[in-house]
């Protein structure tokens, strides 16, 4: 494949699972490729991914940076401009999980995950954005996970640090859109080192994370006109998600009781669910439903 041919990007936590099927996908599509991942230990994890790369004829570069360093970001694309001379897209993988039932973590543990997982994200991509803006092009994708929806037992750093990644690419999407800079958001089920322990056996076969990979390779293709999607995907498989409201309903005059509650969430959601691009369109349309007295007002006794 040479859909990519030319362009140069980078992926951070390249060196395994998820991340080094994205790097090398993107390499075999023709893209130049920063492979970042930490190196504590001297495994080489990022030199590994790039001599798979450059042993089938692509092009790529290692960078050990921590991502929970907010250094680390302009060293990434540092290395992408001095050695490709362009940046095209980037693709942040890099993440840690740290499981503990919530009120047994500590600030600390809940705070590392943070760091990696959002700022190691966040960091890269501000740079990244500044630059795509200024060249009038630019590809970004966040790799987060249905925690992030849903939320998940026992991974609430976890969950908090995916579900903030989801609003923050919507955002930046909306920001960039009309700079050529597109960002979506991959949800992605897959077979990995952190995964596989909680991974039903008769799943992880199927469930490899180079299935994954071309939905990331064409998110971040020049032709690709998607933005703002969040879009889980594994083993082949593909659907979007979304954060959704339901309808109106008025609260009654003065105090309400918890049976009163529940019927009011249940009328709600008989309305069926609405989505929108952004907070201030999702305020406008609750605005507007709000019950008004004589002169237009929300009534102070009932809102």
């Amino acid at each position: 494949m040479t859909r990519l041919a030319g362009r140069a990007g980078i992926v951070t936590g390249g060196g395994k699972g998820l991340g080094r099927a994205f790097a090398l996908g993107l390499a075999a599509a023709g893209a130049h490729v920063v492979v970042n991942n930490r190196d504590r230990t001297g495994e080489g994890a990022a030199q590994r991914v790039v001599d798979e790369i450059l042993a089938a004829g692509g092009s790529a570069v290692a960078e050990t940076g921590d991502v929970a360093d907010p250094d680390a970001a302009q060293s990434m694309l540092d290395t992408a401009l001095n050695t490709f001379g362009r940046l095209d897209f980037l693709v942040t993988s890099a993440a840690v999980a740290d499981p503990a039932m919530f009120h047994k973590s500590t600030p600390e543990r809940f705070d590392a995950v943070i760091a990696a997982n959002l700022g190691g994200s966040a960091h890269i991509a501000m740079l990244c954005s500044k630059h795509m803006r200024e060249a009038g092009f630019g590809r970004i994708v966040f790799v987060s996970s249905t925690a992030g929806l849903h939320g998940e037992p026992t991974a609430s750093a976890y969950s908090a640090s995916k579900g903030a990644l989801i609003a923050l690419g919507r955002a930046i999407a909306v920001e960039g859109e009309r700079r050529n800079v597109l960002t979506n958001i991959v949800l992605p089920y897959a077979t990995t080192q952190m995964t596989a322990a909680g991974m039903p056996s008769d799943l992880q076969g199927s469930l490899p994370p180079e299935a994954v990979g071309p939905l990331v390779t064409a998110l971040v293709d020049p032709e690709s006109t998607v933005n703002g999607q969040v879009l889980v995907s594994a083993g082949g498989g593909l659907r979007v998600a979304s954060a959704v409201e339901w309808g109106t309903v008025a609260l009654p005059s003065g105090p309400v009781t918890p049976g009163e509650l529940t019927d009011l969430i249940a009328r709600s959601r008989e309305a069926g669910p609405r989505e929108f691009p952004e907070a201030q369109a999702a305020f406008q349309n609750f605005a507007a439903e709000l019950p008004r007295n004589s002169v237009g007002k929300v009534p102070r006794d009932r809102f």
